[in-house]
Formats: structure tokens, sequence, C-alpha cells
């Protein structure tokens, strides 16, 4: 148990004992204790103002390093909001300082834009270049989460951070991403908060964090009368105890500074944070202060949370040696202690006090000096932002300077930070934007309207992304054709992005009607939104209808940008109308364009080469999309199009899936819905969602499927578009792994529409869910049923896309399996030739197992283990560990020890696996599992997925029979 102290008769002392907190305590201690099992931990402590909350977490520092751990401790600050990651570079910087973390060149590059410590550690020049965009956050947040697990090591760790209800957002959106991604080992991550000014995604997020079984939630309530006389009773009358708890609520803080005060005390209501009592109080402490020691620590509180002698000698306007003296004085007086890194006052209460103490006029000024001072030494702009932006005059065009260079410096770690500067310089500029400041590197109003809603927008804030463009489209001139389409474009494809496709059509609509000639090159951009807006929503004739109107207008004068744009979209819209003659075409040509056009100017038209990608896939030029994609979402990073990327990562994690690449697949898919949540894009965080439910069903957790495949299928319930219907595609492939065949039969047969025109799924997705039907039907020996499916695929396949062939022959394997399985066998291995020659590996090796399965039905066992020996194969080096584990069950069927055999070198047990194994034959269930050993029902999903496949088994109980097989050790 953490160590207590006891009051001892005498003066008030210096440190006032701990008491009342020894349930708190408990739980602490608990915390620490189950950080031994080695998997993470949360705890959050809530409490208001003043409750105790940071003496509580100064226990758990030094109860953290009483049992050998790192502990890292930082805050939030009342006064620097808006300084990204705030609290957490507060924690980690200087002990970075002295264990630079051995990661990745790439991860140290990341992590130097944070962590000021990294800049010069070997590595953080090297390897790419660290993301001068806002898609670099996701990375960022994981390489933060590599980094707590390089810190914790084999002894532990235990970050702290108060405060956090004055957290910035980046800093959120990192705890967020280690709530859901939690770093591995022993580390807990202890957070302290004001519960009434906790932002909503707080709240959140530490529900979240301690809802399941490694988090911990602390309420630090106010004290009893009866702990309050235990804590004063020593130095206070038991009259004057009463009459403190009175005022003070029983707040320690409230307590203590009343407690330490001569003058006559007075109950009365709240003044801001402080009760008017504690207050006074405070400013009692101050007024017996010298004029000069109040004026430095008044500069100090203006300055920083954490600030040096000259910094506060600056803000007070007094020489260095007369600030050193007076700190002298602040600190003997206990309203200022000094640190390793230089001074802080001794509660951010004293110094919201303080503060409060200054002059509105005098603190403007106390800016101003600090600004001139931090530039007078060379501080980045960065630093100096929050001090301009106080002190900035209309008109200036330094400051205005000064905050853009500060936005573009936090635009890839903190875009929501990036928005404040830039709306803090647009307050700095005349509203006539011909009257901007003038001046090299400043720029127009107009162009930094659509820098900010560019930036708002990445950081997840789309409403006012959209506003901002809107308002850009008020202030440009009628004339300004093209300024107008550009952010005309941009400002739909936020209306998409929010849900609201019908304005976003309005719109264009709209800013077309504006122009002299709608067919001219001016208006492509907004034409070409049209051509998206009618794809989504499945309007294919209407999509064909703009594209060759402006074909058949073009000019020869128009840019290749021009032609490259229009071009990219004939592919998709020629497919899904069933011109795919025409798609073919298109794609052969357009295929030379976008690899002729440079990076520049595919940024340009990213959101129309995302169609082009998508086309590709679906027509099943896999090969040719995957190398498009892979472009795209390297344009996309490297110009900061957040905004399209998790679109492209989902149609790259297909692409992966199609081609047997899993573990590429499950990555793309991720990143696609981190970037999604952190958009805040719900239509794109559908598609990503969807993906991921696919990819788990493939590699053996149908359970987690489900729920990937229902979150999206909740977030596009309204939706009557393709990403909608694709949610509810990926259901049906759960339900059906999962077992729940008549459910899930019905569920695929509604996503496709009752496979009736007009469907919002593309051929290619239709087809694939025929073929899954009918594979359904043969494994339940319906014959009729898996027939008719067959038959189906055959109306759907187009005979020019080897893709399409190859599925229909598969639908065809299972339709001809209950009555002509050499027949059978024969499409089968059809099926795997055609597949195999565009590059869909994974259907390839499906359609090897059912020529297996066939062969081995019409009696030719050599060719059904030859087949199936072949489909475990291909399943092992795709890394699909359940539909290996089917082949390896067929193929013991038919030939028992080749099976065995074949199974050999996938490798002992792990010690984690060995683990879940005992568990299983112990009786366990997952859940049970996942509580013993710290770990997610994915987790324990996961690794007996890959028990199975090592042991040849594929239920508990030849489990059990084969743990009982294996050889013990000596």
């Amino acid at each position: 148990m953490m160590g207590r102290t006891d009051p001892s008769p005498g003066e008030l002392p210096g440190h006032l004992p701990l008491v009342g907190r020894e349930a708190a305590l408990r739980e602490l201690d608990a915390a620490l204790d189950a950080l031994g099992g080695g998997a993470p931990r949360f705890v959050a402590l809530a409490g208001e103002p003043g409750a105790g909350k940071s003496r509580l977490l100064i226990e758990l520092s030094e109860a953290g390093r009483a049992r050998g751990l790192t502990v890292l401790a930082g805050r939030s600050a009342e006064f620097e909001q808006e300084m990204p990651f705030g609290a957490v570079v507060d924690a980690l910087d200087d002990h970075l300082e002295d264990h630079a973390p051995e990661l990745p060149a790439s991860a140290t590059a990341l992590l130097a834009t944070v962590f000021p410590a990294l800049a010069a550690a070997p590595g953080a020049g090297l390897g790419e270049a660290a993301p001068a965009t806002p898609v670099g956050r996701y990375h960022l947040y994981r390489s933060v989460r590599h980094l707590l697990e390089q810190l914790a090591g084999g002894r532990g760790l235990v970050l702290i951070l108060d405060d956090v209800h004055w957290a910035d957002d980046a800093t959120i959106e990192l705890l967020d991403h280690l709530v859901r991604h939690p770093p591995r080992g022993r580390v807990l991550i202890a957070l302290a908060y004001r519960t009434a000014q906790a932002s909503p995604r707080l709240a959140g997020l530490v529900q979240a964090a301690v809802g399941g079984a490694t988090g911990r939630s602390i309420t630090v309530g106010p004290l009893s009368q009866a702990e309050v006389t235990r804590l004063l009773g020593a130095w206070v009358p038991a009259q004057r105890c009463a009459e403190l708890y009175r005022l003070s609520g029983g707040n320690p803080f409230y307590l203590e500074a009343l407690a330490r005060s001569r003058e006559p005390l007075m109950i009365g209501g709240r003044e801001g944070d402080l009760p008017p009592a504690v207050g006074a109080a405070l400013r009692l402490e101050l007024s017996g202060l010298p004029e000069r020691a109040l004026r430095v620590a008044q500069g100090a509180a203006v300055a920083s949370d954490e600030f040096s002698a000259q910094l506060a000698a600056a803000a007070a306007d007094v020489p260095e040696e007369a600030a050193l003296a007076a700190l002298d004085e602040l600190t003997g007086r206990d309203l200022v202690r000094a640190g390793t890194g230089g001074f802080r006052f001794r509660h951010p209460l004293v110094r919201h006090a303080v503060y409060a103490s200054a002059a509105a006029g005098w603190r403007l000024a106390a800016h101003r000096r600090i600004a001139a001072h931090l530039a007078g030494i060379g501080a980045p702009a960065a630093q100096r932002a929050r001090h301009v932006e106080r002190a900035g005059r209309m008109g200036d065009a330094d400051a205005v300077r000064t905050l853009v260079a500060a936005s573009r410096a936090f635009t890839a770690q903190a875009p929501a930070t990036a928005a404040r500067w830039l709306r803090a310089a647009l307050r700095l500029m005349p509203e006539d934007p011909a009257a901007d400041p003038a001046g090299p590197d400043v720029p127009s109003r107009l162009d930094l309207l659509l820098e900010l809603a560019t930036v708002e927008s990445v950081a997840g804030h789309l409403t006012a992304g959209r506003e901002t463009a809107r308002t850009l489209l008020r202030l440009l001139p009628a004339d300004a054709h093209d300024q107008r389409a550009r952010a005309a474009r941009f400002c739909a494809l936020m209306e998409r992005l929010l849900g609201r496709p019908d304005e976003a059509r309005a719109l264009l609509l709209d800013e077309l009607r504006r122009l002299p000639d709608p067919r001219s090159p001016v208006a492509v951009p907004l034409r070409l939104r049209l051509v998206a807006e009618s794809l989504f929503r499945g309007d294919f004739k209407a999509g064909l209808a703009v594209l060759s109107a402006m074909e058949e207008n073009s000019a020869d004068g128009w840019s290749p940008g021009t032609t490259l744009a229009i071009s990219v979209l004939r592919p998709m819209a020629s497919h899904i109308a069933g011109q795919t003659a025409e798609a073919l075409a298109a794609v052969e040509t357009v295929d030379r364009l976008v690899g002729e056009a440079s990076d520049a100017l595919l940024a340009e038209w990213l959101d129309a080469i995302a169609w082009l990608c998508w086309a590709e896939q679906m027509m099943g030029r896999f090969e040719t999309a995957r190398r498009h994609f892979e472009r795209a979402v390297n344009v996309a990073r490297s110009t900061g199009q957040t905004y399209i990327l998790s679109s492209l990562l989902s149609g790259l994690a297909q692409t992966y899936t199609v081609l047997g690449l899993l573990r590429e697949a499950s990555a793309a898919a991720e990143e696609a819905a981190e970037n999604a949540r952190l958009l805040g894009a719900g239509q794109q965080l559908t598609m990503a969602l969807s993906q991921q439910s696919l990819i788990a069903g493939l590699t053996g957790s149908p359970r987690e499927a489900l729920e990937l495949a229902e979150e999206a299928g909740a977030i596009s319930a309204r939706s009557g578009e393709w990403q909608g219907a694709h949610a509810r595609y990926a259901r049906a492939r759960a339900l059906l792994d999962l077992g729940r065949t008549d459910e899930g039969t019905r569920a695929a047969v509604e996503a496709c529409g009752g496979f009736e025109p007009p469907a919002l799924l593309d051929p290619s997705t239709m087809l694939g869910c025929c073929e899954m039907l009918a594979g359904v039907a043969a494994a339940r020996e319906r014959a009729d049923e898996a027939l008719t499916w067959a038959d189906r695929a055959d109306g759907l396949a187009h005979p020019d896309l080897g893709y399409h062939q190859g599925l229909r022959a598969l639908a065809r394997s299972h339709g001809l399996l209950a009555r002509d399985p050499a027949g059978a066998a024969t499409q089968a291995r059809r099926a795997v030739e055609l597949l195999t020659g565009c590059g869909a590996r994974l259907a390839a090796g499906r359609a090897r197992l059912a020529a297996g399965i066939a062969a081995g039905r019409a009696g030719d066992a050599d060719a059904a283990r030859a087949d199936l020996r072949a489909a475990a194969d291909e399943f092992g080096a795709c890394a699909v560990p359940a539909l290996q584990a089917l082949a390896d069950q067929e193929l013991r069927r038919r030939g028992g020890p080749a099976g065995r055999r074949e199974r050999a070198g996938k490798g002992p047990l792990s010690p984690r696996e060995s683990e879940v194994a005992a568990l299983v034959a112990d009786g366990h269930t997952n859940q049970q599992i996942a509580d013993k050993l710290f770990i997610s029902i994915r987790t324990v999903e996961t690794h007996l997925s890959n028990i199975f496949t090592k042991l040849g088994v594929t239920s508990r109980v030849t489990l059990v029979r084969a743990l009982a097989d294996l050889p013990q050790p000596e």
C-alpha cells in the first residue's frame, strides 16, 4: 500500500497529509499490481478543481517508482490549450533526451516532429522524411504507441497526464488511438481531468477506456466534515474546522487556501473557478508580495505553464537579475516551485489567480513583449504564435506571416491548431480582399480562406470547412470563374462527406448556372463532381450523359489535366452501365495517360483517379489497380488530401485481398478506418469497416467480422448508395461464416437488391455473391439451388472479363458438384486457370479447393490430393488460416499421412498459443481466456485459428485430443 502521513501537533505544515483517499489509493495500488500480468492498464481520475487529483497522481508516481517502474508525468495548461501534444511532450521529452528509442528511422523522423529531444536523435533525419501533411497523424499516433512500448521495456511504464480537460485536439486524438489500440506490455496510462470541463470526446474516450476489464475510473470527491477535522484538527480548533468545511465544501485545495488565511471568512457564491472566499485567500497571499515580485509572477502567468527566468523577465519588463530575485521570493512563499526544466506555479489554480490579478491591458502588453523576446532569440513561429495571436494588430503583415508559418508547421500533426492560427491570421486582415496586408510571403485573404477550409476539413471539422468554403464563394467576384469552380468543387466534396449529397448536387448545379459557358474548360471540375455524385447513387445513365457531353464538346485548347480528368471517370461509368467493351477500351487509354502524368497533375484530380482505380479493380485488372491505388495513396499522403485517402486505402485493401496479400490488406483497411474516424467522414468509414469485416472473416474471426459489418451498416443506415449496400454484403458474408446460413443468404440477396435493376452493387460483387451462394447451397447438398445460383452467375458474367469468367466457372462447379462431380472438377480447374491469369490468387485457391473436393467425390483420389495440397499451400501463403484448415481437413480425409506431412514445417505453438491451447483444454470460453490473459476476444480468436492450422484440427474437441497426442517436454 502507498505510504501515508499522519498529522502531528505544531504549525500548519507546508504539505498537509493525505486524508480520506483510502479507497482511491487501493484502486491505484490494484492498477499497479495488474501491470505484473503484462497487459496495459488505463486509469482515469475525475473531480472538480482542487479536489486532489494531482495529489493522488503524485502518490501513484511514488508508488510506481518504488516498484521499479519508469514513471513519466506531464500536464496540460489552461493558457496553452492550443499547443499540440502539450501534456505528452511535457511527460516524455526530458526522458527522451537520455533514453532515445530504438525505432525505425521513419518512426523516429515522425516522432521528432513532436518531441524536440528527438530532433537530433540518430535516425531523426534518416529514412522517409516526416510527412508535412495531415495524413501523417495516424502513422504518428502508431509511432507514439510503439514508443511507449519501447519505454516500458521489461520494467514497465506509468504515463501520467494531468489536467487533460485542457488538452488540445491532437492530444485527445492520440489518447483515443491509444484506447482503441493499447500499447502492448506493461504500460499504465493515468489521466486526471475536471468532470464539468471535459469535452464530449474526452468523456467518450474515458468511458471506452474504463469500460473494459483493463480500465478503472476513480471519482475524486470532496472530503467529509469528519475527514476535514482529521486533516486539520492537529492545528485548527474544531469550530474553525467546521467553518472551513462549510466554506470549502470539503474541497482540499480550497480548504488549504482558506486554512492558511488569517482574514475573516465570508460565505458567498462562486466566481469563475474559485469560490469568493478562496479567491480572497489567494489574493491575500499575493497582496503580501513586493511589487516587483508580483509583477514577475504576473508575467510568468502570462508567459507559459513552465517558464524560465529570462522569459518571466521579458514578460514583466524587468532586468533578469531582478526577475531572479523575485523568483527567490516566489519560491520562498511556495507560489512557484523550481523544476528541472524551469519554474512552475504550485498549482494551476494559483496560476489562474495570478493571471487574473493582472489588468487586461497589461497582459496584452506582456504578450507583445514575450513575442518580441522570442523573435529576438530566433524562436520558431510555432512558439511565438500564441502571443502574436493575442497581441497582433490589424494589418500587421509580420503578425500574419508568423501565424501562417505556425499554422503550416502544425498542419501535419495538429490540423485543429493549424486552423486556429489561420483564423487568427484572417482576423488581422481587412475584410476587403483588395486591402490585404502587403509584404513578401503574405498570402491573400482569399488564398487563406481556401487553405483554412482544407485544414479544417482534414482536422475532422467538415462542417467548418464547408462553411469556410461557402464564405470564400461569397467573397469571390462573380467573374472569378476558375477560383469559384475550385471552391465549389471542394465545398461539394465536403457536403458529400457530411452525408448531404442533395446539397452537393444543388451547389454544383447553381455554380454551373453562373458560368457564361457551362461547356467551357472551367466548368470541368463542377461537371466531374456531378458525374461522381451520379455514380454514388447508381445513376450511371446521368453520369455517362455528362461525360459524353464533355467529350463531344472538348476543345483542342484543353489542358492535359482536363483531358485526364474526363478520361479517368469513363471506365467506371461504362462498366456499371454494362458497356464493358467500352470500359476496357477506356482503361487501356487511361492507363497510358496516368503513366505519363506527373504526380502534381494527379494530385489535382485525385477524387476522379479514385474512380479509375475502383473500376480497374472491379473489372479484374488487379495488378494495374494495385499500381494505380498505391501511387494515388502516395500522392494523397504527400499533398494532404485526407478526405480522399480513406477511399483509396479501402480500394487498395480490397485489391490486396483478391491478390492474396491479407497482411497488407489488413494494414490498409485499418489505416483507412483510422483516417476516416479522424476525418469524421461516415461514408468513408463505412467503406473501411466493410473491408475490415471481409478481411476478418477470411482470417478466421467471423464474430468480429459481423461486429464490424454491423457498425458499418449502422453508420450507413439511411444511405441509399453503394457504400450502404457494400456494408450489407459484408454482413451477409459474416453471417454465412458463422453458420447462420438462411439469415446470411437472405442478407446477401437484400444487399444485391434482389438481383433486380437498378442495383447499387457493382457487377463483380454481385457475381461473387452468386458464386458464394452457389457454394453455400452445394455444401448444404441443395443441388437445385446451387444450379440456380450458377445460372444467375452466367447471366452476370461478362465474356471479355477473365475474372468474371473465372467466378462463373467456379459457380458452375458448385452447381454440378452433386450430380456431376467430374464435371465440377473440370469447371473448377478452368476457374483456377482463369483466376490465376488475372492475379486473383485467393479466389484461385478456393477454386483449387473446390476441384479437390469434386475430384474426391468423383473417385479420383490422386487428383483430389494434388488439388487439396495445392489449395492448402496457397491459403498458407496468403495467411488465410480458416481456409487452410478446411483444405487440410479434406486432405486428411483422402490421405491422412500426406496431410500431416503437408503441415510439417508450420512450426510449433508459440508460448502465447500454448497458453491459449491449455486454457481451451481446461474448458475456458474465449471470453474467459481473454480476461485471464488480458487480451481481446479478437486476439483469442486469431490465436485459436493459428492453433487449429498448426495442429490440423477444426474444433475444440479435436484440439484437446491433438494436445493429448503431442510429445510432453521432459
